[in-house]
């Protein structure tokens, strides 16, 4: 599999404008088209320096220090498309085979500034000095510009004219979009970047090439930890610069794997780990989908919650890292926090579903090591991750995979599905028999309602029927209360006579009678009739 960088390939993932980003991003540099097989340019008016002073305006950059040359003895310009050689003149006063946009010439005793156009990107001479990494060189074209100016120019504005013309120089682009500066920090070469810092402005040093690829951003991208600490110190704002697809020189380090580089950057601004590319992946997810373990570590110390963050697809550092082939950064981010195990992307995948496409068998094995895993969790597609390695090639891997899943405990999603309808028509019949009871219910509760209103009926009926039957036995009670005043103890004759009229018994009874009949208010006809009855039916008042 073949790696891909930042700024080498189209990225796949390219997501919004990187003018989006709410970090301040500087203006990228005019874009320039590339023709690889240039015409020669046409010849730029020379600007000559005579040394009796004498000068005429041909140049907003030199207006003051600059005339038009009637000299016809120019550097004629190459119509070769291959860069002339680097080589120096005996004189020591210029360059011959440069390009350069703004070049010091001696020729005939007269100094000029000549406009020189040849090779494949129209590189300057600063530039080829740059890129060959010939400090010497560097300094001796920045102080011919000095000793050129001392012998032309005098007044109060001196030393700014210089300076602007010294970064004229230095800040000057070749096709591609490269300074000098540039292209000594894509090439690493210390000595040069600090001879050319002096004399670059803040926004010359924030240039970009066609690839939107700054000084810093391509020192970091190349490794150079050396030239991005000269570079932020000189200006700490520069790590916030973003490029191309919103990538920071944080983010690109990450994916290059120069934990050097990332370690500088964290340890200028640790806030950088928050920026993210426009597909949304951060430099965890990049440094974890290469699996560089240092970096890893190293962004997870500063935020362990780094590991939690996820892109636009949904992906955590995890999704990325089981892509690759290093189990140590999935050890590590496991480690910060094994939860993330069973968070799902947009497409509900989970880190195991993810590794099972990619065949990654000490991967799986180290996931399902986790008790947290769900080894039969479903996708949005409805499937397990025995239904992803199913539907692969046969291979060693599949097979291997297959085993270990099994191992686990993993079906596929037609089996999880079968309980589940089971339990569908189990819930159907529960709800038809529930539907049922409540209509039954509902005509009971009718039928009640009918046997509630007979109940009172006939609750009120016993009312009046017990209320008769009282009267009645009241009535009979009365009767034979009233009946048995009349009746005399043991019964009597035909005549009347009491049959125990001579019985001490009836003799008792009688004389309590008369004793009640005094001072217990007694019957007076009772008394009468057994008074009657004890005579022989000659009873007497």
């Amino acid at each position: 599999m073949k790696t891909v960088f930042e700024g080498e390939e189209r990225d796949l993932e390219m997501g919004s404008d990187p003018s989006s980003n709410p970090i301040h991003q500087r203006s990228p540099s005019p874009r320039r088209v590339i023709d690889p097989f240039p015409a020669p340019s046409p010849r730029a008016p020379a600007l000559v320096v005579s040394n009796s002073g004498k000068f005429s305006v041909s140049s907003s950059n030199a207006a003051k220090f600059y005339g038009a040359s009637s000299s016809n003895s120019l550097l004629n310009a190459s119509s070769s498309s291959k860069s002339l050689p680097y080589t120096s003149s005996n004189s020591g006063k210029s360059l011959l085979g440069s390009c350069s946009g703004k070049s010091l010439m001696s020729q005939g005793g007269k100094k000029k500034y000549v406009q020189q156009v040849t090779g494949k990107h129209n590189d300057t001479e600063l530039h080829l000095a740059a890129k060959h990494g010939d400090v010497m060189e560097v300094r001796r074209i920045l102080d011919e510009i000095n000793e050129q100016m001392l012998r032309t120019m005098k007044g109060a504005d001196f030393d700014d004219d210089v300076a602007e013309i010294r970064a004229s120089v230095v800040n000057e682009m070749n096709e591609l979009g490269e300074t000098a500066l540039y292209t000594a920090a894509e090439r690493g070469f210390i000595e040069v970047v600090k001879e050319l810092l002096p004399y670059t402005t803040k926004e010359g040093l924030a240039l970009k090439n066609i690839s939107e690829f700054d000084p810093l951003h391509i020192a970091a991208r190349e490794g150079h930890r050396e030239i991005v600490k000269i570079l932020l110190d000189h200006d700490p704002g520069l790590s916030k610069t973003v490029g191309q697809w919103n990538s920071t020189p944080l983010t690109t380090a990450a994916a290059r794997g120069h934990s050097s580089v990332v370690n500088e950057l964290l340890s200028q601004d640790s806030t950088l780990v928050d920026i993210t590319r426009s597909n949304g992946k951060n430099a965890l997810h990049l440094a974890a989908r290469q699996g560089h373990v240092d970096i890893v570590n190293a962004l997870l110390k500063k935020d362990p919650q780094l590991a939690r963050r996820t892109d636009k697809k949904g992906q955590t550092a995890l999704h990325m890292a089981v892509k690759g082939v290093c189990c140590e950064v999935v050890r590590l981010l496991l480690h910060a926090d094994p939860a993330i195990v069973m968070l799902p992307d947009k497409f509900s995948k989970t880190a195991l579903h993810v590794a099972t496409r990619k065949k990654r068998v000490e991967i799986v094995n180290e996931l399902l090591l986790l008790r947290d895993t769900n080894v039969n969790a479903l996708t949005r597609d409805h499937k397990t991750a025995l239904d992803i390695v199913d539907n692969l090639p046969l291979s060693e891997e599949t097979s291997e995979i297959k085993e270990i899943l099994t191992r686990y405990g993993a079906r596929k999603a037609n089996d999880l599905n079968q309980p589940k309808d089971e339990l569908r028509q189990t819930v159907s019949e529960i709800q038809k028999d529930v539907h049922d009871q409540v209509e039954q219910a509902r005509r009971t509760n009718r039928n009640m309602s009918g046997i509630a209103k007979e109940l009172r009926k006939l609750h009120r009926e016993g009312i009046n029927n017990a209320t008769n039957s009282v009267t009645v036995v009241a009535v009979l009670f009365a009767t034979v209360a009233f009946a048995a005043i009349f009746t005399v103890p043991g019964g009597d004759y035909v005549d009347g006579t009491a049959v125990m009229a001579h019985a001490p018994s009836f003799q008792v009874c009688y004389v309590v009678y008369v004793v009640n009949d005094g001072g217990c208010g007694g019957d007076k006809n009772s008394i009468k009739v057994l008074k009657y009855k004890h005579n022989g039916g000659e009873g007497g008042d």
